[in-house]
């Protein structure tokens, strides 16, 4: 197998599951990061079957069965009303069902395991303090221009480059991709808090979905089940600058007014909420030559379906896949990605503005979509992404 020397840019956990994967293959990896310090924003993360499976794989396993909490289920409620209106079976039956867990783990401590398990490995490298600011081609071999630390040009060259700079990516523009992600209409809100302060009508070991017309609150356990991540989101065209910007607790309590009582005393456990908008845009192109987008670079997703971080370990396997199969062909190991994943998350990206739509309807559409769902049964309902969850790499 030829030796190639790879340059990964974003030290997210896409390009750090990239680095890992290729790494494990022998070739030489450069990270280059914007930030100094890592301090991964998120505060939760579902890792389902499809991503487990992944960083199980790369030697993960021991490490997230300890930080990771495997609720048994997901109850769907009625965010009004508080009547459960359906559950997804987890635990057990996805285990069982798709090989490996559903887990659901603290966004930080997973990046925290990934950067350990790139610290350990001789043939990568991790440069900080990085900004990336131009990618140009040649004929075989790639060259990045950078701004360092204090405006300083930096510059370095690569075999293959693999651009995980999430939703602005600067790289897409070197893929003749110019568009920006669209704003849709979303904001979500996010915090954590004590397990032992949340209601205890929430139940022991599961998470929780609450459905109203224009809203809807998501919480599950993390941490081990120490913590409880809290994500509620609305239709409001409000733009926000910032990934995560802080913002008035009442805001979030307004928003969210009339809603049940454990939802209500939930959100009001929260000490801090920090918000975003939600992007969109979709899929168009994940390859050019010898430079490879990857995750949220090449395809951000609505938050629906709970697979943007699953997506981008899902592409660092099929990459690190591909070109293990055409070692001395980079740039053919790229189309072969690109052909790969490209079906696989415009349908995911399809599945999850299905989803906004379906999770906030109301009237008719919110009756129909509550008896479907009763009529689905949790093994049905976790079924219904059994296309998701049962991904595995064709075998070669």
């Amino acid at each position: 197998m030829s030796r190639l020397s790879i340059a990964v840019v974003g030290a997210g956990i896409g390009g750090l599951t990239s680095a890992l994967a290729l790494a494990g293959q022998g070739h030489e990896i450069t990270i280059f990061e914007r930030r100094t310090g890592f301090g991964e924003a998120g505060a939760g993360i579902q890792l389902s079957p499809n991503a487990s499976r992944v960083l199980i794989e790369l030697g993960l396993g021991l490490v997230l069965k300890r930080l990771a909490s495997e609720p048994s289920r997901i109850v769907v409620r009625d965010l009004g009303s508080g009547k459960q209106i359906a559950a997804i079976a987890l635990g057990a039956f996805a285990s069982q069902r798709f090989g490996t867990p559903y887990w659901f783990v603290s966004r930080q401590d997973l990046h925290t395991a990934l950067l350990d398990a790139v610290r350990a490995r001789g043939n990568i490298r991790l440069r900080v303090g990085r900004t990336l600011t131009g990618i140009t081609q040649r004929d075989e071999r790639v060259e990045l221009a950078f701004e360092a630390a204090g405006g300083a040009a930096d510059a370095a060259t690569a075999d293959l480059v693999v651009a995980a700079d999430g939703i602005w990516s600067r790289a897409r523009a070197s893929l003749g991709d110019g568009r920006e992600p669209l704003s849709s209409g979303f904001v979500a809100y996010r915090s954590t808090i004590a397990r032992a302060d949340a209601p205890a009508a929430l139940g022991d070991n599961e998470g929780g979905l609450w459905l109203g017309p224009g809203r809807h609150v998501v919480h599950y356990p993390i941490a081990g089940g120490r913590l409880l991540n809290v994500v509620a989101v609305e239709k409001r065209e409000d733009r926000l600058a910032e990934w995560s910007a802080p913002v008035d607790p009442a805001r979030v309590r307004s928003a969210f007014a009339g809603a049940a009582a454990p939802v209500a005393e939930l959100l009001a456990a929260a000490p801090e909420w920090s918000a975003w908008s939600l992007h969109d845009l979709p899929a168009q192109r994940m390859a050019s030559g010898r430079t490879a987008l990857l995750g949220d670079a090449a395809h951000p997703a609505l938050p629906f379906v709970a697979q943007g971080g699953a997506m981008a370990i899902e592409d660092a396997a099929q990459l690190a896949a591909e070109i293990a199969r055409l070692p001395d062909d980079p740039s053919g190991a790229l189309r072969a990605y690109e052909k790969a994943r490209l079906p696989r998350v415009k349908r995911v990206q399809s599945a999850a503005r299905k989803n906004a739509r379906i999770y906030h309807a109301g009237g008719p559409v919110r009756l129909a979509r509550n008896l479907v769902m009763r009529r689905l049964g949790p093994e049905g309902m976790s079924e219904r992404y059994g296309w998701v969850y049962d991904w595995r790499l064709a075998p070669t």
